[in-house]
């Protein structure tokens, strides 16, 4: 079947979005029909299908249950750190939902209560999430590992009544006691007057944990007790789940996403941006705490009646580089979606792809990246390895799906750039802006900012704050939403972007980009990851430094030899106002669990300012070991 012309189809999402929705919502089932597709008047709190009644569960599940696809396989588990593999079809998978769902309902939880879950990557978290979803119970996932005061206070700010939880989760080289930050936590809320009315414990094997104290259940035998419970609908306003992410204060920002509009843009996104349809299998190597976890682990795929892959391990050592590739091959999967960090661990342990050629990846379509600008330098390396379509799109916690994209269910009569985040997705209008909200040229660099009206799925507030989302992201430009980004278009309508805004270093009055300048520096033949912060200075305001990680081929080389030559290659690269200051050899770059490298906390480490280490860090060492380096050089102001 031929494809659209994305230039049409875009288009038609700005000329008339009431019938460009309204025609893909149709492909889903609704309790009742919307009595109008978008409102605006309270604006930009858009409600979609204002007066439509749904259930994301019915949709994700049953519907394709009822359409005689039950039998197909909706989830296939992979633990590479227990061994464990299993396939689940959709009519387990809407049995166990259904059960589970009476077990959160036995226990008073009802339409609009609230449900955190601090769950690893296991099923049973899944079909927590659809639980919620079947009841109208508003769930809220907390990253497994998060140390107790953050999910204290997730848990208070949210309200939840019942937090589901697990024994343990695994990391390479260790086992999280859950159990332990949970009770942890608990205590801390009881503390301060809050109350959690029960604690569902999914045990482990091998690693099943003591059950004291009125509060904490056993979740298998809750669950055997448990009767099936049909699906709620729901106002398509009303909250699918509510997701924390760290804003510049450091404080967390309850991100509240609807039903209805969420669940028409992900199916859209499956068919249009993924060119993905039911029995295709897609797998989103990223984890259920985050964003793309939430989209494309589980709500996106299902949506689509995919088959969605779930993946407990790493990209490197477990047991080796290969694993991604053992992955597709193994399930035959055909989209693969992944942060740029991942491919660029596996190229510093394989940098010749050795490993991968062990694996057939012949069923492999396209593979996508998103969480942090993808350099040039990686990205054609693993094209050159997989030999598929590299596509780096572009999108944040708060819109809940792309906002820029290359599309393989979309013909364009522009070809893919290489450093680009591709073209605005149907229902964006994106337009760089400077600081007085006038367009900037073609080819200048500005914030990146979304006209309003919204399009679906975008996050329609922040929990227990309705005025905070305007405060946060619409007072620089009216009637935008500010991304926080830095970025320009091209003169074919490419959005390139190339930094958070607070991350431009300002050098003598000339703007320059931290991700050109890592781009750069990664291009190094010896170097495989960089991150490039400004430290203020007197005369020039700020001046580059950047923290690079050697790769194989620089083994042999001393660090003062590797500073020296990567200086001067950055100097003939990128001219002498991006002379670097200063560039530092470091083991490793902190990073967050997702990937994004931490450079404002870099930043004000070298600019002598209090930082706060990230509840999400990899690895604290990292932050450690760097800091001692800016010590021992005198850096910090």
């Amino acid at each position: 079947m031929a494809r659209k012309s994305y230039e049409e189809v875009y288009a038609s999402s700005l000329s008339d979005r009431e019938r460009f929705w309204s025609r893909e919502a149709g492909n889903l089932c609704w309790d009742r029909t919307w009595d109008r597709v978008i409102d605006e008047r309270e604006s930009p709190h858009n409600m979609w299908f204002e007066g439509g009644m749904c259930n994301v569960c019915e949709n994700a599940v049953d519907r394709h249950v009822e359409a005689g696809r039950g039998g197909e396989t909706a989830i296939i588990y992979d633990s590479a750190m227990t061994g464990e593999k299993t396939r689940m079809s959709y009519e387990v998978l809407r049995r166990k939902v259904a059960k589970t769902a009476g077990m959160l309902r036995s226990m008073g939880v009802e339409k609009g209560d609230r449900v955190v879950i601090y769950m690893p990557m296991i099923v049973h978290t899944i079909i927590g999430m659809l639980a919620c979803a079947r009841i109208g119970a508003v769930h809220s996932v907390v990253f497994g590992g998060f140390v107790a005061k953050e999910l204290a206070s997730r848990i208070e700010d949210s309200g939840a009544k019942v937090v589901l939880t697990a024994s343990c989760g695994f990391e390479p080289g260790r086992v999280i006691d859950y159990m332990e930050i949970v009770r942890d936590s608990v205590s801390l809320l009881e503390g301060r007057g809050g109350f959690v009315s029960h604690v569902v414990v999914f045990q482990r094997e091998g690693y099943e944990v003591s059950l004291e104290g009125d509060a904490y259940k056993d979740w298998d035998e809750f669950y055997e007790v448990a009767e099936e419970v049909g699906c709620v609908p729901v106002e398509a306003s009303h909250p699918l789940y509510i997701l924390y992410t760290s804003g510049s204060t450091g404080l967390p920002k309850g991100i509240e996403r609807a039903s209805g509009g969420h669940m028409v843009a992900l199916l859209w996104s499956m068919r249009y941006i993924y060119g993905c349809e039911a029995g295709d299998v897609f797998w989103a190597a990223s984890d259920f705490g985050w964003i793309v976890g939430h989209s494309y682990i589980v709500y996106g795929p299902l949506l689509a009646g995919c088959t969605t892959v779930v993946y407990e391990g790493k990209p490197v050592r477990t047991p080796d580089a290969g694993s991604f590739f053992r992955v597709i091959e193994e399930y035959g999967v055909q989209v693969m979606f992944t942060a740029p960090t991942a491919y660029r661990a596996i190229r510093r342990e394989d940098p010749d792809g050795k490993l991968k050629s062990l694996y057939d990846l012949g069923t492999l379509r396209a593979q996508f990246f998103a969480g942090e600008r993808c350099d040039v330098g990686t990205l054609l390396w693993i094209r050159e390895q997989l030999g598929v379509p590299v596509i780096d799109h572009w999108w944040q916690t708060e819109t809940g799906w792309a906002i820029t994209s290359d599309f393989l269910g979309l013909s364009t009569e522009r070809e893919v750039k290489e450093g680009s985040a591709g073209l605005p997705v149907p229902g964006y209008e994106i337009m760089i802006l400077d600081e007085a909200s006038e367009e900037v040229p073609n080819g200048e660099l500005g914030d990146v900012c979304i006209k309003l009206p919204l399009p679906p799925s975008f996050m329609t507030g922040l929990w227990g704050s309705r005025d905070r989302f305007e405060e946060v992201y619409m007072r620089s430009h009216p009637g935008f939403y500010t991304t926080g980004d830095a970025g320009y278009k091209d003169e074919d309508g490419c959005i390139f972007i190339m930094a958070r805004t607070d991350d431009v270093i300002n050098v003598a009055g000339h703007r320059l980009s931290t991700s050109a300048i890592e781009e750069s520096l990664i291009s190094y033949p010896s170097i495989v990851e960089a991150a490039a912060v400004g430290m203020n200075d007197e005369l020039k305001g700020q001046i580059p430094v950047a923290f690079v990680v050697r790769g194989k081929e620089g083994a042999g080389v001393d660090d003062e030899s590797l500073v020296r030559d990567v200086i001067k290659y950055i100097r003939e690269e990128m001219g002498a106002v991006t002379a670097l200051h200063k560039v530092m050899v470091v083991g490793q770059l902190p990073k967050t669990r997702s990937g994004k490298i931490l450079r404002g906390t870099l930043q004000k480490m070298l600019n002598g300012e209090s930082y706060t280490i990230s509840p999400t860090i990899e690895d604290e060492r990292a932050i450690e070991m760097i800091a001692a380096m800016i010590d021992s050089e005198g850096l910090s102001s």
